[in-house]
């Protein structure tokens, strides 16, 4: 009885897998009708877009310690450049990023709740300043098919154009929208950011909060009045800004496969090739 057990569970073991390894016939499967795409590495691919979305600021100050809200602006604004090349010829995940943009910067003091009183600049307890930037930043990306995740950073150059006095109004009202002596009109320092994007070759969608990782260009000259800060400190007030941004990207050449120099040098090769040049 044992052993007749031990014979049946030997068949059901090994019998049935190799019997259904010859299927009836209509019952195959086709393995050609499978195909799996392989991408490959992502080319050397250049692409521009537009961005645009709201942007948030305040400012790193010295002296310090001064109560601040965040400043909110709806308007920023920027056409970007963007070339996709690989490192060391096999790394494909870097690249350069170049635009121009226009935006804004500025401060929002607010009150202290234990002291009660409101930091206020000639007179003015907020600010506006409307920018215009060109940042060159170091571009990384991540990419799968239709997903990608970026870190962009590097230097930047501005110039602020206007300038919107509010909040606590007991200042000069004739300096309001205008700009005075120490006032500071370049702005300059170090850009970046992170974002992803939503990939559908050739458009790319990308999404990004990006803007001055640190500013060295100071919205008043540093040790200006009111007295008794020039005696005694460095004075600066650097803006800090984050622009909550929406891009949209058109790509210029293939992210992946061949692209058309390709193409056209294996054209090349195969018309002027050597061998060919030997044959003839």
């Amino acid at each position: 009885m044992n052993r007749q057990l031990l014979t049946l569970l030997l068949v059901l073991t090994f019998g049935l897998p190799l019997a259904a390894q010859e299927l009836p016939a209509g019952l195959e499967v086709d393995t050609t009708t499978v195909v799996i795409r392989d991408k490959g590495m992502v080319n050397d691919y250049s692409m521009v877009g537009v961005n645009f979305g709201p942007t948030v600021s305040r400012l790193f100050t010295n002296p310090s310690g001064y109560s601040q809200g965040w400043l909110y602006n709806p308007w920023y604004f920027s056409v970007t450049f963007i070339k996709n090349m690989k490192m060391f010829d096999f790394l494909p995940y870097f690249g350069y990023q170049i635009g121009f943009a226009y935006g804004h910067e500025g401060y929002r003091f607010t009150e202290n709740k234990k002291s009660h009183y409101t930091h206020t600049v000639d007179g003015y307890s907020q600010a506006s300043y409307s920018v215009v930037e060109m940042p060159f930043m170091i571009h990384g990306h991540f990419d799968a098919s239709h997903f990608k995740f970026m870190v962009n950073a590097g230097p930047y150059v501005g110039y602020r154009l206007g300038i919107t006095r509010g909040g606590t109004l007991s200042g000069d009202s004739s300096i309001q929208n205008s700009f005075v002596d120490h006032d500071r009109r370049w702005d300059y320092g170090i850009y970046g950011g992170v974002g992803f994007a939503l990939v559908f070759d050739p458009v790319e969608f990308h999404f990004n909060a990006i803007g001055h990782m640190w500013s060295w260009g100071s919205i008043y000259t540093p040790n200006s009045n009111p007295a008794p800060y020039t005696n005694y400190y460095y004075r600066y007030a650097y803006p800090f800004d984050i622009n909550l941004t929406f891009g949209v990207y058109f790509q210029l050449s293939k992210r992946y496969g061949k692209t058309s120099a390709q193409l056209r040098k294996e054209a090349y090769d195969i018309v002027y090739g050597e061998d060919n040049s030997q044959n003839r």
